[in-house]
């Protein structure tokens, strides 16, 4: 029979199954970014230990390797101090004449509809460092960003 004809089971139709991807770079957070790592590891052994369906499992074990790698490589950054943007810094700023107010945080840690953005946006490395009162380049317009008020 030719190679062509031949199947040799089910699984070698489904689509693959990668590692969840690991962001770039340190792995920064706050310390409520380092409890919401620890959580997530300990609601999914939790939700491991009771089943049985192989699929699941593996798909848990999966998420279990992300959040384990991401919590044994999480740098807890002290809280933000001075006047400049820093990781942790809640920033108030105008942006195309609309204020918004945004916390800069690690990456697993981000909800941009709540106001915590990565730190590895643009947005946020365009406001690392600046100071309240510093118009700034973003999205290739000058002074784009007006900044309102820096805070812990």
């Amino acid at each position: 029979m030719s190679v062509a004809f031949r199947r040799e089971g089910d699984d070698e139709h489904l689509e693959p199954k990668f590692e969840l991807p690991i962001p770039a770079g340190p792995n920064l957070v706050t310390e409520r970014g380092l409890a919401l790592i620890a959580a997530r590891v300990e609601a999914l052994e939790a939700q491991l230990a009771g089943l049985s369906d192989e699929t699941e499992i593996k798909r848990l074990k999966r998420d279990l390797r992300y959040w384990g790698t991401r919590q044994a490589t999480a740098q807890v950054m002290p809280p933000p101090e001075g006047a400049a943007v820093a990781f942790g810094s809640t920033v108030t700023f105008s942006l195309n004449g609309k204020d918004r107010t945004v916390t800069l945080v690690g990456d697993d840690e981000a909800d941009p509809a709540a106001g915590l953005l990565s730190f590895t946006a643009p947005l946020s490395r365009a406001l690392l460092g600046a100071e309240v009162g510093d118009e700034l380049d973003f999205g290739g317009k000058d002074g784009a960003i007006h900044v309102l008020h820096v805070g812990a």
